[in-house]
């Protein structure tokens, strides 16, 4: 008994063998049926599938149909897509008697074919296949297939090929362009002669009356030190040459002027004899200056200070002339009481003596500046910090460094700033960038200029001023302007881009 149950179930899997080899050399459709990908992309909130389905000599029987079904797979998730449908001529008219009896129930329930194509007779043609749906992340990683279902039975296979589209071309999020900068630096003019001075003032003690520096006495040992490490740091470094010693006397406005010149004077040849007591200058490179009365270190005192009547001594200062009784006029404010505080608590102050020291530095080669700019800066020029600068990557923190320790040595010079400007703007540095170019008044580099503040307005996103002033640079001849202009374009062409693509 069990061995022939075993043959009959021999025998039952070589009948399905057989059906399934005959219902492969049955087709029910006679031709060639291929497929084109054309698109498999996300844009936007949308996946879009575009398929172009190839029928060549196609002729499908008239019980028969044909059911093309695309596919988008992940390995844990696979999506039916609406299916193209082709029927033979029986089939179609049992397909539309089928549509025609549905209730509504069953007509809503009814799961619709993206095409249904009746009784394919020609000899070729092309069925286009074109269909969004709403994008989900699942499908970054799908690919896509198409199944052939030839009974209606749910029983598939694939088209020709193992897989139509390997993956989903996903939409590049839009980027905010970003800027490059093409920025003009401007070369210094070399030094012939690299000529420099350095003051330090002094506020020395002198006994009433008298001219003599008592350099012991009360401040002096403080005040004598800073005119003393000025000097004993210029003069120990080699490459400093001194020429004059310049001694300028002020004196405070109390008294007459006369008096006040020789109290003046004499107090600044006090300072000159103790400095030639203690350095070997020839005596021809001191010079006395008489500064005249300190109206102007009053002014500067008494904005730091709380005094009675500030205004009004202010305006006496700055329209009363010397000569018109202005000191008079002080002294009867308000019967002499901020007068008299003056003459206490701030004319001592304005007694002051200052050493300024004129002197020659020598020139030097590129490796030397690099390495003087280490240890004394101030003894390079701008055309020397230059030539360093350019010895490193163009936009290095070194590089940049160099042009920050020029305009800190020369914070009153156009092209120290400008460079300064045009390296922080290499940086995307808005901020430094501003405060150099605020320093600025151009006028032997207008160009330059005119492009550093366009482009500085250009990555602040102000466009209009930005446009403004790459035009006048570009107009000017200068090429970097010009390529910045094309920057401008892009970038508000992208920010129309982003803004559009938002609403």
């Amino acid at each position: 008994m069990r061995k022939k149950i075993l043959f009959t179930g021999m025998m039952l899997a070589a009948w399905w063998l057989n059906i399934g080899f005959a219902a492969a050399q049955t087709r029910s459709y006679d031709g060639k049926l291929t497929i084109n990908p054309v698109r498999l992309e996300q844009n936007g909130d949308f996946l879009y599938i575009d398929i172009d389905f190839v029928l060549t000599d196609v002729k499908v029987k008239s019980a028969n149909g044909v059911d093309l079904i695309p596919q988008l797979i992940v390995p844990s998730q696979t999506k039916n897509l609406p299916k193209v449908s082709i029927k033979g001529r029986e089939e179609y008219l049992a397909y539309e008697r089928t549509l025609s009896l549905m209730t509504k129930k069953e007509e809503a329930a009814y799961e619709k074919p993206y095409a249904v194509v009746k009784d394919y007779k020609r000899k070729s043609d092309v069925i286009e296949y074109r269909y969004a749906l709403p994008y989900e992340a699942w499908m970054a990683d799908a690919r896509l297939d198409v199944q052939r279902d030839e009974c209606g039975c749910g029983e598939t296979a694939l088209m020709d090929v193992e897989q139509v589209v390997d993956r989903v071309t996903v939409e590049k999020p839009l980027e905010p362009y970003t800027v490059t900068p093409y920025l003009a630096y401007v070369q210094p003019e070399a030094e012939e002669v690299k000529r420099r001075e350095i003051q330090a003032e002094c506020f020395l003690d002198f006994v009433v009356n008298r001219v003599d520096i008592r350099p012991d006495y009360m401040n002096n040992p403080r005040e004598l030190g800073k005119i003393r490490a000025m000097i004993d740091d210029l003069k120990n470094d080699p490459s400093i040459r001194v020429n004059r010693l310049d001694i300028i006397g002020y004196a405070s406005p109390e008294g007459t002027l006369e008096q006040n010149k020789r109290l003046s004077e004499g107090r600044a040849m006090a300072l000159r004899d103790y400095l030639a007591s203690h350095y070997d200058f020839p005596r021809n490179q001191y010079h006395i200056v008489f500064g005249g009365e300190n109206w102007d270190g009053l002014v500067k005192a008494l904005d730091t200070v709380y005094v009675d009547y500030k205004d009004e001594i202010l305006d006496i200062i700055e329209n009363i002339p010397i000569v018109k009784g202005r000191e008079g006029k002080l002294m009867r404010l308000h019967g002499g009481a901020p007068y008299r505080y003056m003459l206490k608590e701030i004319f001592p102050s304005l007694r002051v003596a200052i050493c300024k020291v004129e002197y020659d530095i020598k020139n030097f080669d590129v490796e030397e500046a690099k390495e003087m700019i280490k240890r004394r800066p101030q003894n390079l020029s701008l055309n020397e910090m230059f030539a360093v600068a350019n010895t490193y990557p163009k936009g290095s923190q070194q590089f940049v460094d160099v042009f920050e320790t020029a305009a800190r040595i020369f914070p009153e010079d156009e092209v120290a700033n400008l460079n300064a400007a045009v390296a922080a703007l290499l940086q995307n540095n808005i901020v430094a960038a501003e405060r150099y170019l605020t320093r600025i008044k151009p006028t032997k580099y207008p160009a330059e200029y005119n492009n550093a503040t366009g482009m500085l307005a250009l990555l602040k996103g102000e466009y209009a001023k930005a446009e403004k002033y790459l035009q006048l640079a570009a107009q000017a001849g200068l090429k970097e302007a010009q390529q910045n202009m094309e920057e401008l374009t892009k970038k508000t062409n992208n920010d129309n881009e982003i803004k559009a693509k938002n609403k």
